[in-house]
């Protein structure tokens, strides 16, 4: 099969287009032929630091949206040839910037039909992460405020759909170029971040969702109410954060995102009633997946980028 690997750490240079043996399914394992993948900025991550994988070779990706192709022993949930999406258990299941790739067969559930390949391999990693940092996490509730920080980025665009099918209030941080997009979404207040320190204009929130940590984060706990929490997606903490958050009398949240089947299938439900869908920013092809990295180191891409697996 072809799979897109790297012998090195380092920049998008150091991915390259291989030939590897397809894998075969264990117990409980399913295989899926891989339609499409999306990426997100831990794969740019993964790619040029040693974080949670080791030394390379490294085949990344986590999204995968494809077709069943055959199951190994003890898997009732799926068929060959049921189409399903997913994420691969996070950090080490790593491997779906491939034409094949095997995973737990509970990771994944039925792909909606109201979306192709292409955008259903754009949702699971980031929107698990949205999902498990507001409903799971913070126990958003319909009537809260809740701030967004970069809302029309891959996770922050999810989370903005998220919180409003959960009924809250909700204010996104974003450059004002993407304003209309994220009121598009339902976002019911935007500050631009580029003109005002929204450390200055927001106050009294219940919940912060934080996909940049550092500054952002410790700015962020001056917004919240008595009782709030800020869930941070970055999930590694500073000693002053934690003993502000106590200070305050806040929830310091650092979550890292896992697999998932209760909430792929809540996920599932939201899309198939049109109360999420992905934004796609571009489409590459497997074998570019160089270039579809680079474009994603910039930080300025709107939802998500996509590999399709053809």
């Amino acid at each position: 099969m072809r799979a897109i690997s790297q012998d090195v750490l380092g920049g998008p240079e150091v991915l390259r287009e291989v030939r590897l043996d397809r894998p075969a399914p264990g117990p409980s394992e399913v295989l899926i032929r891989v339609r499409a993948a999306g990426l997100n900025p831990t794969d740019w991550k993964h790619r040029a630091h040693k974080v949670f994988l080791g030394e390379p070779p490294l085949v990344l990706g986590w999204d995968v949206s494809g077709v069943v192709e055959a199951v190994g022993v003890g898997v009732t949930l799926h068929k060959p040839g049921d189409e399903v999406f997913g994420m691969l258990p996070y950090p080490h299941g790593v491997g779906s910037h491939a034409e094949y790739v095997t995973g737990p067969a509970r990771a994944f559930v039925p792909k909606p039909s109201n979306v192709d390949h292409v955008q259903a391999g754009a949702i699971p990693l980031a929107a698990l992460t949205a999902w498990q940092a507001l409903v799971d996490t913070a126990r958003l509730q319909a009537g809260q405020r809740v701030l967004i920080h970069a809302a029309a980025g891959g996770v922050g665009h999810f989370a903005v759909q998220i919180a409003k099918a959960r009924g809250a209030h909700v204010i996104g941080t974003a450059s004002a170029g993407k304003h209309e997009f994220l009121r598009s979404l339902g976002a019911d207040e935007l500050i631009d971040y580029q003109e005002a320190d929204f450390a200055d204009v927001v106050s009294d929130v219940d919940v912060v969702l934080d996909p940049l940590a550092g500054d952002t984060r410790t700015r962020s706990l001056r917004t919240l109410r008595r009782g709030g929490v800020l869930v941070s997606i970055l999930p590694f903490g500073r000693e002053e954060d934690a003993a502000e958050a106590e200070r305050r009398g806040v929830r310091l949240e650092l979550l890292l995102v896992e697999a998932d089947q209760e909430g792929m299938r809540a996920i599932a439900e939201l899309v198939e009633s049109g109360r999420l869908r992905p934004e796609i920013a571009e489409v590459f092809p497997l074998a570019d997946a160089a270039k579809a990295h680079a474009v994603g180191e910039t930080g300025r891409t709107t939802g998500k980028l996509v590999l399709a697996v053809e």
